[in-house]
């Protein structure tokens, strides 16, 4: 809404109102936000940033304290927006989301790029243990390209995996 706006238009009406269908949080409309849980709140936030109709989102960690559902309708809802043409930059530590949800990796490493790609060129059990310092296995699962990591033990762990 512009600033200079003395009330929301029926059309930022509109956008609102299907930012907060969107994100499942219709519920929340007459709540105060200092009430909501960590998890509702960023979600209004995401609904927020949605509701501008931005041509960028810049996002960090915009699943973090939320439970699965939440997360994957989060993710799913900013991989349409891309698919519509904005462009979506997400900071994230959770590799199999980001595999999962994102065209290009960018991982980072004290700050600089440690390597880039799609999630298949990227996660490699090399690149975890060099840049994370943990042991994993990249599972691909029938049917389906994208990569699975999966976690054995940090580099500094000398027990060996659970093989049960």
């Amino acid at each position: 809404q512009s600033a200079w706006q003395a009330a929301p238009s029926e059309a930022d009406e509109t956008i609102v109102a299907d930012a907060l269908v969107r994100l499942s949080i219709t519920d929340f409309a007459g709540r105060q936000y200092q009430t909501l849980s960590g998890g509702e709140q960023q979600r209004v936030q995401i609904a927020r940033a949605l509701a501008q109709e931005p041509k960028l989102l810049l996002l960090d960690e915009p699943t973090s304290h939320l439970d699965i559902e939440a997360q994957l309708t989060v993710l799913g809802l900013l991989r349409r927006r891309s698919q519509a043409g904005c462009t979506v930059l997400l900071a994230m530590h959770d590799l199999n989301l980001a595999a999962r949800y994102c065209d290009h990796l960018v991982v980072m490493q004290s700050g600089t790029v440690a390597t880039e790609g799609s999630p298949a060129e990227v996660l490699t059990p090399e690149l975890l243990l060099d840049v994370y310092g943990v042991h994993a296995s990249i599972v691909r699962l029938p049917g389906n390209p994208l990569p699975l990591v999966v976690y054995d033990r940090a580099r500094d762990d000398a027990s060996p995996p659970d093989s049960g």
